[in-house]
């Protein structure tokens, strides 16, 4: 059953992020929702769960992108993998260490984005981006996440109470 979940994720956020969320951009900056994924199953399921979540879907969006080929899927599985592995100093994982989390990783991923994609840029033309492109880029994955992360929190409760339904004899 795992594997089918996972299955259905890869096929699922790769093209999401792809047609939904390139209509959502705001000032031309839009969300990565694989890396919000792999991160927020990175730090509630672990770090193997998280390298397996950011190996499948860096390659895919690799595949789909016209990025340097394999940098989506080494950046996605080194933050799944660190994420899980931050979550275990974690005592319990609520909005606001998911938030600081993928903000903390999508400052991380997009530095090295944009250190590839400028490598011969001084050191001003760097900051500038990371303050320009990579701050706002950051937060809004620190947006999704938050939402995400609460929708399925607020599911998971619900499905909980549903199941402790008593009735009246």
């Amino acid at each position: 059953m795992k594997y089918a979940w996972y299955g259905g994720v890869f096929l699922a956020v790769v093209p999401l992020q792809a047609t939904v969320l390139d209509s959502l951009s705001l000032g031309g900056v839009r969300p990565d929702l694989c890396l919000v994924v792999t991160v927020l199953v990175a730090f509630t399921l672990g770090p193997w769960e998280g390298l397996l979540m950011g190996l499948g879907l860096g390659f895919i969006q690799d595949l789909f992108s016209a990025g340097p080929l394999g940098l989506n899927f080494a950046t996605k599985a080194a933050c799944g993998l660190l994420a899980g592995v931050a979550s275990r100093y974690v005592a319990s994982v609520t909005l606001t260490t998911a938030a600081v989390a993928v903000l903390s990783f999508s400052l991380l991923s997009g530095t090295v984005f944009l250190l590839a994609g400028r490598a011969g840029d001084s050191f001003p033309d760097v900051w500038y981006g990371i303050w320009s492109v990579m701050m706002p880029q950051a937060v809004l994955d620190a947006v999704v996440a938050v939402g995400v992360f609460g929708a399925v929190d607020w599911w998971g409760r619900f499905i909980q109470r549903r199941g402790r339904v008593s009735f009246p004899v």
